[in-house]
């Protein structure tokens, strides 16, 4: 039979009705942005009923990462997150595409700008999402006036809450100027990632993405896609800063992330990438991807928690 989805949130340490999940207007979260994040994929199979969430652990293990350099403390041991994530995913029991976001957040309800002497707390939550971007046309793109923040005024390889601001402003940049994306440059010129995707060209075969240096957040999806480049179809990866017109002469260029999956770029800048549809290497890397989150590559098992223990029957 077919789940009713019954969406829930984790918040103040129990599983809740999503619609009864509610902060405070003074959390200082809410005022400063003082908050992490992630976002966790769960990824319909409708030929097996079966949701497959991916790579639930690095996502945890990267959400540590960024409280301990947001001077958080998350009160849960990894295991016990990676618990709480399967178990809203099953008890919520969608049956269709997903994300799940955990954030860590300073929970104090004062106001005043500081990071310490504050307590902290953790939630979840979790809602339908489908395609970010169109993975088939792929994506229209222009370099965004707003540069990437540096590292050294908000950490670049955290997941901040409050950071995303400059990558709002971009986005609405770019769809209000009739665009789809937005692609950032650093405070130096290089390119840095989209708004909520990382960044790979294509040129002489090979893939070229920036580094840590060029203050990407260091994506999960783009480790995944990097991965089967060179395991899967034998590429080569550099990993270096790209000037903004090599955006231009790319034979392709796509984008990772985990709301966006892997999404090809067709044009930046009213210039076209290539002949102006979505590319050979990015197609077939596409479709791995696709094929390895959905559980229908086995040899990426590993990367997959399935939801539901026994597969529901449809209808």
């Amino acid at each position: 039979m077919t789940l009713v989805a019954t969406p829930l949130a984790f918040l103040r340490g129990e599983f809740v009705p999503l619609a009864e999940a509610r902060i405070n207007v003074m959390t200082h979260a809410f005022n400063y942005g003082t908050a992490v994040f992630e976002g966790v994929r769960g990824n319909w199979n409708d030929d097996e009923r079966q949701l497959y969430l991916f790579r639930v652990r690095e996502h945890v293990e990267r959400l540590r990462q960024s409280a301990k350099i947001m001077r958080m403390e998350l009160h849960y041991s990894d295991d016990e997150v990676v618990s709480f994530i399967e178990q809203l995913a099953e008890q919520s029991g969608y049956e269709e595409d997903v994300y799940i976001r955990p954030i860590v957040y300073k929970s104090s309800e004062v106001i005043g700008v500081r990071l310490h002497d504050l307590e902290d707390d953790f939630l979840l939550y979790i809602a339908p999402f489908g395609a970010y971007l169109d993975p088939d046309a792929g994506a229209r793109c222009v370099t965004s006036s707003w540069r990437r923040v540096d590292d050294t005024s908000i950490p670049a390889r955290a997941k901040v809450n409050g950071l995303y601001v400059n990558n709002a402003m971009a986005k609405t940049e770019a769809q209000l100027s009739g665009f789809d994306e937005a692609i950032l440059l650093n405070p130096d010129g290089h390119v840095s990632e989209g708004s909520g995707e990382n960044i790979v060209i294509i040129r002489n075969g090979k893939l070229i993405t920036p580094g840590p240096q060029d203050n990407i957040l260091e994506g999960i999806t783009l480790d995944t896609v990097l991965q089967m480049a060179q395991e899967d179809l034998g590429l080569e990866v550099q990993v270096r800063t790209i000037d903004r017109t090599e955006l231009y002469i790319a034979s392709e260029v796509f984008m990772t992330g985990t709301a966006a999956h892997v999404t090809p770029v067709t044009e930046v800048d009213r210039v076209a990438v290539g002949d102006g549809q979505p590319g050979p290497i990015t197609k077939q890397l596409q479709s791995r991807y696709f094929n390895a989150i959905t559980g229908r590559m086995p040899q990426y098992a590993d990367w997959l928690t399935p939801v539901y223990a026994k597969a529901p029957v449809g209808a």
